[in-house]
């Protein structure tokens, strides 16, 4: 049977540890810090369930495309497709939607003797959760990040050995593991945590060299959570995206937990633990989920940046077209780069199945982190000051005394002041709020930092080819015997 929104609501209300403000929060789906945006991922369960859009999202055995392994070009543009059906129920924000690590599983099953180690043979585990994931159509969470303690020393050298997420134990039935995660984004909504780490580790980092997943309510996993922009919006009008689309961040802690031998993919293997996300089609995966959604964000905000313009009657102005054109050049760059990456698809690695231009995917990731700041300033300049002089709430027009003077000095020609203040309240959410920001952090780094895939373009580029195309160049010329005489 297909998911649908209630059966995923329903799975959230299992006693997960979800700390807030000291608070433990007991039903993530009442609470008014996450509880809207459990709601939006919910609807995009529902969507599967719609018969127009499970054309799209669902392959004919029934599961989510995500966890499809394309075999063909078509395949990857169906998959394509599919990821940018969701990607537009959030407008681009839900930035770890189910489907991204859903894609990252397909990605390891297509190179399953990765996990087939000297130390631990993981493909039966490997294969056997691919199988629970898919067919539930569970929403898979990870956090595969170390803490930012000591970043000069190895796991293995740090002021404490419970810093980071290591086994303690080893029991007849599994592990223990103790220690942290960062960066647990929308972690407090999947189904189950996959934890591993997708940096690399040193020669004595064994005991942190392991991958697992267990579901989120498992005994001794506590989620500690940044501030929620849900809780501290005023209202959807006020609010608009970050009231319903913040699917936080949160540290995972595991306190001595219980990790049972089946959840086990990969253990006291450090190249197994790298390999496990830069040796699959889990990155290349990766991107073309997070490529997709990138390029429907830009399509949102492009559209808000033609809206800003035109209320005021400045959007035929040259300057103004200008500054519009700019925003629209990247936005088609975002598109270019996600269908170009499709067409020069290649085969997986030592594996099955095809994946994305590794290249194009690479170059994507500084794309991305460098244009999306510049597209929020271009924004901001075109908006001006009309996004800091707001009321503070939309009800302000709801006022006996208030209502008429807002309605008065907020509107803009053929554009009443609830039409305008809608528009700007949405503006500000996108662009300037705590939530704006928060995205514009996020984008800079959602693949990583620059000193880490820059020389990781360079690492996948065929620079072998550049270099031998000005040695052809420079072979079709020498120094002349006489001076003033052709070669």
């Amino acid at each position: 049977m297909t998911r649908t929104g209630a059966h995923y609501l329903e799975s959230l209300r299992d006693g997960r540890q979800v700390w807030l403000d000291g608070e433990l929060v007991k039903d993530v789906t009442r609470h008014p810090a996450f509880r809207n945006t459990a709601r939006s991922i919910a609807d995009l369960y529902d969507l599967t369930t719609d018969s127009a859009a499970a054309k799209v999202l669902l392959t004919q055995d029934g599961i989510h495309r995500a966890y499809s392994i394309p075999r063909t070009y078509d395949d990857l543009v169906a998959r394509r497709k599919a990821f940018k059906t969701w990607s537009e129920a959030s407008f681009g924000y839900l930035g770890r939607s189910p489907d991204y690590m859903a894609a990252g599983i397909a990605g390891f099953s297509a190179v399953p003797g990765v996990f087939a180690t000297s130390t631990f043979d993981g493909t039966a585990n490997l294969e056997a959760y691919y199988k629970r994931m898919s067919t539930g159509n569970l929403y898979q969470a990870f956090t595969i990040t170390n803490p930012q303690i000591d970043r000069t020393k190895p796991a293995a050298e740090q002021e404490e050995d419970d810093l980071f997420v290591r086994v303690v134990k080893e029991l007849d039935g599994g592990v223990v593991v103790r220690g942290a995660k960062m960066i647990g984004t929308g972690a407090v909504f999947g189904d189950e945590v996959i934890v591993g780490t997708i940096e690399p580790l040193g020669p004595g980092d064994a005991e942190y060299a392991l991958s697992f997943s267990v579901p989120i309510d498992t005994p001794g996993l506590k989620f500690i959570s940044r501030t929620s922009y849900e809780a501290g919006a005023r209202s959807v009008f006020d609010n608009p995206l970050s009231s319903r689309f913040d699917e936080n961040d949160a540290l995972l802690v595991c306190d001595d937990v219980f990790v049972p031998w089946e959840r086990v993919l990969v253990y006291r293997d450090v190249k197994a633990s790298l390999l496990q996300w830069w040796g699959t089609a889990a990155f290349p995966n990766f991107v073309h989920q997070a490529a997709t959604r990138f390029w429907t964000k830009l399509e949102f905000l492009s559209g808000l940046a033609i809206l800003i313009a035109k209320p005021n009657n400045v959007y035929d102005l040259p300057p103004v077209r200008n500054q519009i054109g700019r925003i629209l050049g990247w936005l088609h760059q975002a598109r270019s780069m996600v269908l170009a990456a499709e067409a020069a698809y290649e085969a997986v690695p030592g594996g099955e199945g095809v994946q994305i231009n590794l290249e194009i995917a690479s170059a994507h990731r500084a794309m991305a982190g460098e244009i999306y700041p510049k597209i929020v300033q271009e924004l901001k300049l075109l908006a001006g000051g009309g996004l800091i002089q707001l009321p503070a709430s939309g009800m302000d027009l709801r006022h006996p005394e208030l209502g008429g003077l807002v309605a008065k000095y907020i509107r803009s020609p053929g554009h009443s002041a609830e039409q305008r203040m809608k528009l700007l309240k949405l503006a500000w959410d996108a662009l300037g709020s705590e939530f704006a920001s928060r995205h514009e952090q996020y984008e800079r780094f959602y693949h990583g930092a620059p000193h880490v895939y820059h020389p990781m373009i360079v690492m996948h580029t065929d620079t072998n080819a550049l270099e031998n195309l000005v040695g052809t160049c420079m072979a079709g010329y020498e120094l002349p015997d006489t001076p003033g005489l052709p070669a």
